[in-house]
């Protein structure tokens, strides 16, 4: 059995060999995905906990969901970030990419991935938070859009490092 994965390995290497692409170009790639799965996976994590508090509250009040769905939707954005960087940074991944460029794009989406994906989850807590409190007949919308941005702000700052990491790239 090991002498069978070490043929896959060496198989996995000798095409990626073969493929004609440096190490640095697949480093910049798996940088990009990283940047697109993480922020996508938080803003889905992120909806569905506000998505769930908002169907817990309507079961209580039927008249809160407008509010209720414009709060569990805030976690959607960090998705949209990390998207968006990507577009800003794919232009910069060519086949002759070098090991500094492809370091920085990885770095970039690593750096977007995780910030977004952390950033939705704990955005999600405080909008469920605010959204069981509005199912309880407290009037708390406002204050929960408020407290909401806080973590939003370090998903923007996330974005602002991706373009700011762009520019910093040679052409």
């Amino acid at each position: 059995m090991p002498y069978i994965l070490l043929q896959a390995g060496n198989s996995a290497t000798q095409a990626l060999a073969n493929s004609g692409h440096s190490t640095a170009y697949i480093l910049a790639w798996i940088g990009l995905f990283l940047m697109v799965a993480l922020s996508g996976i938080g803003s889905a994590w992120g909806t569905v906990i506000g998505g769930s508090a908002t169907i817990a509250a309507m079961k209580k009040r039927d008249d809160v969901f407008a509010n209720c769905m414009i709060l569990s939707a805030l976690p959607g954005t960090q998705g949209l970030y990390g998207f968006g960087a990507f577009f800003i940074l794919k232009g910069f991944v060519v086949a002759d990419i070098n090991m500094i460029t492809a370091a920085a794009i990885f770095g970039a989406g690593l750096i977007s991935g995780l910030v977004n994906l952390i950033s939705a989850y704990f955005q999600a807590r405080v909008v469920a938070t605010g959204i069981e409190s509005i199912g309880n007949g407290h009037n708390v919308f406002s204050n929960t859009l408020i407290l909401a941005v806080y973590p939003e702000l370090y998903a923007i700052i996330s974005f602002a490092a991706c373009f700011l990491i762009s520019a910093a790239l040679p052409l």
